[in-house]
């Protein structure tokens, strides 16, 4: 456990704050948290941080808990797990998820947390971590997918001073840099991290002169005690006193050949508190798909959907906390036990949002989401340049793809969005100028998004066309079950990977590979999955799927999911259209399905090697 130093200790007692002040100092911390990422982004040499904005940062108080920030992470258990003195100057650094409680949950997320100091006290904390496009291992990205452990992932860096009272540990870090393929990149990335931490910092100090660290760290309560008391409401409305809501979804496969792999959450509340409980899930999984879940985590995730559906402009943070319990079984997919692989979590991470999103909208199905792109899928393309004059040139590419936003109940699911709203896409011309490759094709998949009176967002298709051998790595998920559906939607389709060789070969790629060997010629095709529909298909205006039809986003034979007839001519027949319709509600049940999640587990796997060309997984048990 880390012991903070505090040559001040006397005490400051709380004042009351004007709600004038309060609001200045919420979007003073609102900017400077935006201001951190600016800072990163115009810092880092990778192009996961500093295109795609792979990153995320924090501003805590004295305690440890989040008032502001992105994403989130638990300063309390990266403390927990610190030994040794912490003071004034210094910066913290670590990427071992299993030394700080999971306050990150893989290698390549590098940590940084650093106090702030006012006149010898602690005033709060300036933390940010980012995904390093490489930190060694066996597979260049550090991310192979049929790793087991997590030493085949590269290098893990213990909680350590990478600052010790303002003073750089040099020896440390050059250590640390030598591990990796492009150093370059995580100096940059890692400085970046450091400057971004220390902005807030200042701008926190700044609030502090301006009016008082009494009220600074008061106006901090004050905002932690909004969000517990919203917090408190909304629980008792929504949720009905002892009963228990449950839901499951999957993650398809763990790279090395066992899957689907069950998730399971449940919910009950007890007086002002709820029980988050993760039991019933399966057992952790042989390969990296791991997701080692902080308790701290889940409760923020669940925060994040309960209080910015019912009022988006309050500054969510760790306030509300306490009244949420949480269980995760140890050895389970949410907590494997040390030395697990974790390199591949990001598919638990974005299942988090659909398994809230059941569970939680099963309370009210009019404000129920369908099941989206949730996961943030890697694309990896490295090698040597084989002439020119780059010629035994190293280059290596991360990036992350996107794909379809669930239907909603306010309309459809953007095509081809992030999962994270700040993600933002590389550019092609970028790609193009820096990398020996072609986009050939950036689009979106008709008919991917799930059918329904708002439609789920469609997968895109991005054609990779590789100008210099190499290999190519890809993580991906949802190539075996569905992208639900809700209040009558249907799902959305699957995503496939498949290279056309220049040869004129066409092979098809699991979700999950690592060194596949490109030659030039190659084309990769990666596409990624649909959203889910939300409400009755039947009921969409007619008129806007035959313009859909028009705009490519949904073919004429697609348009008959939503019982539209749109022939050549591109406007909708309404005779035929009627008829359609009534025929289909004719077949259907009287009453729609609140979750449609596709055909069952059994018919899936039994028709997977026919439907998808790989053969199908093993499905894990506990021992």
């Amino acid at each position: 456990m880390a012991t903070i130093v505090e040559p001040n200790t006397a005490p400051i007692e709380p004042v009351e704050v004007d709600p004038v002040t309060l609001d200045l100092v919420e979007n003073g911390l609102r900017n400077a948290r935006y201001e951190m990422d600016e800072v990163l982004f115009r810092t880092a040499l990778s192009p996961g941080i500093r295109e795609q904005h792979d990153e995320f940062p924090l501003i805590a108080d004295p305690g440890g808990k989040m008032v502001v920030g992105q994403f989130g992470l638990s300063i309390p258990d990266f403390l927990a797990g610190f030994a040794g003195d912490i003071g004034e100057g210094d910066v913290l650094l670590t990427s071992d998820p299993y030394a700080c409680g999971a306050a990150i949950s893989h290698a390549n997320d590098w940590l940084v947390v650093m106090p702030i100091y006012v006149d010898g006290r602690v005033v709060g904390w300036a933390s940010m971590f980012g995904h390093m496009s490489d930190v060694g291992g066996k597979t260049p990205s550090s991310m192979p997918t049929d790793a087991k452990t997590i030493y085949e992932e590269g290098v893990v860096i213990p909680p350590f001073k990478l600052y010790d009272a303002g003073r750089l540990n040099e020896d440390a870090l050059r250590i640390i840099l030598n591990q990796v393929r492009v150093p370059d990149w995580n100096r940059a990335d890692l400085n970046g991290l450091v400057a971004a931490c220390r902005t807030a910092a200042r701008r926190v100090t700044e609030m502090c002169a301006r009016f008082g660290v009494a009220t600074y760290l008061s106006a901090l309560d004050a905002l932690l005690q909004r969000n517990y008391d919203a917090m408190k409401t909304l629980l008792h409305v929504v949720f009905e006193e002892g009963r228990t809501l449950s839901f499951t979804d999957y993650i398809c496969d763990d790279g090395v050949g066992f899957g689907p792999y069950e998730l399971k959450l449940s919910l009950t509340r007890t007086g002002d508190k709820v029980h988050l409980d993760f039991s019933g899930s399966s057992p952790q999984a042989i390969g990296p798909v791991n997701y080692y879940l902080n308790e701290n985590l889940a409760r923020m995730f669940f925060g994040i959907y309960m209080i910015t559906v019912a009022d988006p402009q309050i500054l969510w943070n760790d306030g509300f906390y306490p009244l949420v319990d949480v269980t995760i079984p140890d050895g389970s997919y949410w907590k494997p036990r040390h030395p697990a692989a974790l390199n591949a979590r990001n598919h638990g991470i974005g299942r988090v949002f659909d398994l809230f999103g059941g569970l939680l909208g099963q309370t009210n199905p009019a404000l129920l989401n369908a099941a989206g792109f949730s996961s943030s899928p890697h694309f990896m393309y490295s090698g040597n340049y084989s002439g020119g004059d780059r010629k035994g040139e190293w280059f290596q590419l991360y990036s992350i793809g996107f794909g379809g936003i669930p239907g909603r109940p306010l309309g459809d699911g953007p095509d081809g969005h992030s999962l994270w709203p700040s993600f933002v896409n590389i550019p092609c011309e970028f790609l193009e100028s820096y990398y020996p490759l072609r986009i050939e094709k950036w689009e979106t998949v008709a008919d991917t998004g799930g059918a329904g009176l708002h439609r789920g967002g469609n997968g895109v298709d991005v054609a990779y066309h590789f100008l210099e051998p190499g290999t190519i790595a890809i993580h991906d998920d949802r190539w075996l079950t569905y992208p639900w559906g809700v209040n009558g939607g249907a799902p959305g389709a699957r995503g496939r990977k498949w290279i056309d060789r220049a040869s004129g070969e066409r092979e098809m790629l699991p979700s999950k590979c690592h060194d596949v060997p490109v030659r030039p010629g190659d084309v990769l095709h990666f596409v990624t999955w649909g959203g889910g529909g939300w409400g009755d298909p039947l009921e969409r205006d007619p008129s806007l799927v035959a313009k859909e039809v028009r705009r490519g986003l949904v073919t004429a034979s697609g348009a008959r999911r939503y019982g539209v007839v749109v022939p050549e001519s591109g406007d909708v027949d309404l005779a035929a259209t009627d008829a359609l319709r009534a025929e289909m509600r004719t077949a259907r049940p009287a009453e729609l399905p609140v979750f449609d999640m596709g055909p069952s587990l059994d018919e899936i796997l039994a028709r997977c090697e026919e439907e998808t060309g790989l053969p199908a997984p093993t499905r894990p048990v506990w021992t």
